[in-house]
């Protein structure tokens, strides 16, 4: 499997495998062409705040990632949160997304990762936790 930065001509492929993540238990939002758009926009962008990443075999794309980049101040480091990360179907079970885990750690070793799932979406919650992830006892709140 390889992992590169996304690029322009990524974005149709890109925006097919944003709609149906948008539309499954995965998310809350359902999101809009609009948004997917601004999102696919600043990954290629050279954006401070979000990068994008493709997952690929030497024949096809199996997936994609989006990561935002903040500071916590309550660990007291930087702060990679994994916005999105969807493999088409036939990529699931297959280590894809355990590769890609591994990646952000290796990239970013001194930060703290993060991430949302729904609790109704047991695979990847399943897939999450036994990478490492632990859930946390937060409540998160929003103000559009």
């Amino acid at each position: 499997m390889r992992i590169r930065k996304m690029k322009p001509s990524d974005e149709n492929e890109v925006l097919a495998m944003m709609r149906p993540f948008y539309s499954s238990p995965a998310v809350f939002t359902n999101g809009s062409e609009a948004i997917f758009r601004r999102d696919f926009a600043e990954c290629i962008r050279d954006s401070p705040f979000l990068e994008g990443y493709i997952l690929e075999d030497e024949n096809q794309i199996l997936g994609y990632s989006m990561l935002a980049h903040s500071f916590s101040t309550e660990f007291g480091k930087p702060c990679i949160w994994i916005e999105d990360i969807y493999l088409k179907p036939e990529a699931r079970g297959k280590g894809v997304g355990t590769e890609f885990l591994t990646f952000v750690r290796k990239t970013y070793p001194q930060a703290i990762l993060r991430l949302e799932v729904e609790e109704e979406n047991t695979p990847a919650v399943s897939a999450y936790q036994k990478s490492g992830f632990a859930s946390l006892p937060y409540l998160e709140m929003l103000n559009q």
